[in-house]
């Protein structure tokens, strides 16, 4: 078994605690209006590596060191795309004593996925939106999946960041922020929300494949509203 990897981060600070090891598969399902690694949506398209779950561990293992008070990170892209990979890579890990995270926005949801999650040890779940007609229209997909992990996720009590991305015209919105914050208030499983401001750093590629960055000329989200939905959540009673 070998998986299409898009790249490889030898020492990413913002996929999970501590310094990581992040890999990025190649392959996601949504289509997201602001997505930042638009090559990374072929399954198929040309990654950088083809590794099995033993290849890419001696990867990681070169940076055990640095990596100690952190771990491996796994992102896309969309990760459950190549679930069984993910498994037997994260398998692997933990015989190795490395802590792993799975960044996933949950849209795949079946018996293989509850095996990844069964056994990782944090995952940052990717919001896009609480409302079901903007999260269609933001994704091209179905919120329904999404729903269904972070329920599996408290269910088993399986350590969850929730990442949210605030976008101007979209989801900086002060009423759909409130639904978010209220609805995920109930969910022991939730450590914190990771409050995403949206930015403009990939519209080079999208220049670069020949595509067209569906926001245009929208501007980065400002420090001011990017602290009044950090105000909201907090009011809520959740860690941001």
């Amino acid at each position: 078994m070998k998986a299409n990897i898009h790249s490889l981060e030898s020492f990413g600070t913002v996929d999970g605690p501590g310094i990581r090891f992040v890999i990025f598969l190649q392959g996601c399902p949504l289509r997201c209006v602001y997505c930042h690694n638009p090559d990374t949506w072929d399954k198929k398209g040309e990654g950088k590596y083809q590794l099995s779950p033993e290849e890419l561990l001696a990867e990681v293992m070169k940076y055990k060191n640095f990596i100690a008070k952190g771990g491996v990170t796994v992102t896309g892209g969309e990760p459950l795309m190549q679930a069984a990979f993910v498994k037997e890579f994260f398998m692997l890990c933990k015989e190795n004593g490395i802590h792993t995270a799975l960044d996933t926005s949950g849209a795949i949801f079946n018996q293989t996925v509850k095996e990844v999650l069964d056994i990782v040890d944090l995952v940052l779940l990717d919001i896009k939106s609480i409302d079901q007609m903007q999260y269609r229209e933001l994704t091209g997909v179905k919120i329904d999946n999404t729903l269904k992990c972070l329920n599996y996720l408290e269910e088993k009590n399986i350590r969850a960041w929730i990442r949210h991305v605030v976008m101007p015209g979209w989801t900086d919105n002060d009423i759909l922020l409130n639904r978010l914050a209220d609805f995920l208030k109930p969910y022991k499983c939730i450590e914190k929300v990771e409050l995403l401001p949206y930015h403009k750093m990939g519209v080079n590629k999208y220049e670069q494949m020949g595509m067209d960055y569906r926001p245009g000329d929208l501007p980065a989200l400002s420090e001011e509203r990017l602290l009044n939905a950090k105000d909201i959540f907090k009011k809520a009673g959740l860690k941001v």
